[in-house]
């Protein structure tokens, strides 16, 4: 059996890290894009900050263990929580691979799901999956939009008799602290997806009887996503800093806040696991929107899209065409 555990805890360090190198550009890209950090100061900073988010909370992760699937105790139930892991890691590589800024949390979830109904494992859907996963994921990003135009609104106003040099400078400084509260919230929302499922491995074999999660698992997986960080994230950062919307450091730090605000909130008041790219998205969108609705390239918007609608049923397809695979592995 621990055999077992630690093929589990390797992939879903596997998952944690290509969540980093995934979502690396999250924090990072509009500083980036308007030349407040260099690529190599942004991502050293998104892999700090990652790292320590990674240690300020757990209730995430117990979300994540306790509210999804229950599978079948055993060497059943680890192919369960393995083949979500592989529908996981699957999707997250595809839509790196085309650059799409997908949910890495959505494709756990849907991972998770897929495994389930393939075994016949109970999903707690009504109690679990719509009100703590889905109905978190869907209205995240709507106050990310909302608050990014909200934000980047109230910034126009007080500013409106401002220097327009003094405040790009300004705000160019600003946007290495919003970025690195980003990173921070990122670390703290998508960390705590993989120790989630190492937890479920742990009491599904039953090494234990709750769903605490260990110290040695927080900081295996705070170091995972920040070592994916650091390696990177470059297609997906092009996606976010340029193609949206051509950010200046003051909509980009409107949308820094905007998104890091809500990531916070989700994790610490609701311990909801939402989608850090959806909510950054959705605040550059709605920052943009300020200058006027043609500024946002809304078909780059509708890519966005199609790639989040796809990504739980794709994932859950991927961890369900899995389960029997790791059925007969283990």
């Amino acid at each position: 059996m621990l055999g077992l555990l630690l093929v589990v805890v390797v992939v879903a360090l596997v998952f944690d890290f290509t969540n980093g190198f995934h979502d690396a550009a999250n924090a990072v890209a509009s500083a980036v894009s308007t030349r407040a950090l260099t690529p190599r100061a942004a991502i050293l900073l998104a892999a700090v900050g990652n790292l320590a988010g990674a240690l300020l909370s757990t209730g995430i992760a117990t979300t994540i263990a306790a509210s999804i699937i229950v599978p079948p105790p055993g060497r059943a139930g680890i192919a369960v929580v393995l083949a979500a892991l592989v529908g996981a890691v699957v999707w997250n590589l595809v839509t790196w691979y085309f650059g799409l800024p997908s949910s890495s949390s959505q494709a756990l979830v849907g991972g998770l799901v897929g495994a389930g109904l393939a075994s016949g494992s109970a999903v707690e859907w009504v109690s679990g999956v719509v009100s703590k996963i889905l109905v978190p994921m869907v209205l995240s990003p709507a106050i990310g939009l909302v608050g990014g135009y909200l934000v980047m609104l109230a910034a126009l106003w007080l500013l409106r008799r401002a220097d327009p040099h003094r405040v790009e400078r300004g705000f160019r400084r600003a946007q290495v602290f919003s970025a690195g509260s980003l990173a921070l919230g990122h670390g703290l929302q998508d960390a705590q997806k993989g120790m989630g499922v190492i937890v479920l491995a742990l009491v599904t074999l039953g090494y234990q009887d709750t769903y605490a999660v260990p110290l040695w698992t927080v900081a295996a997986c705070a170091l995972a996503l920040a070592a994916g960080t650091s390696s990177g994230g470059w297609r997906i950062m092009r996606t976010l800093g340029r193609r949206i919307f051509p950010l200046t450091p003051v909509h980009g730090f409107a949308a820094e806040v905007t998104a890091s605000s809500v990531l916070y909130l989700t994790a610490f008041v609701v311990a909801a696991p939402v989608s850090t790219t959806q909510v950054v998205t959705a605040s550059i969108m709605g920052v943009g929107s300020t200058r006027r609705l043609s500024a946002v390239r809304w078909a780059v918007a509708r890519e966005i899209a199609v790639a989040w609608v796809l990504t739980l049923p794709a994932a859950a397809l991927a961890g369900a065409l899995a389960y029997p695979l790791t059925r007969l592995l283990v």
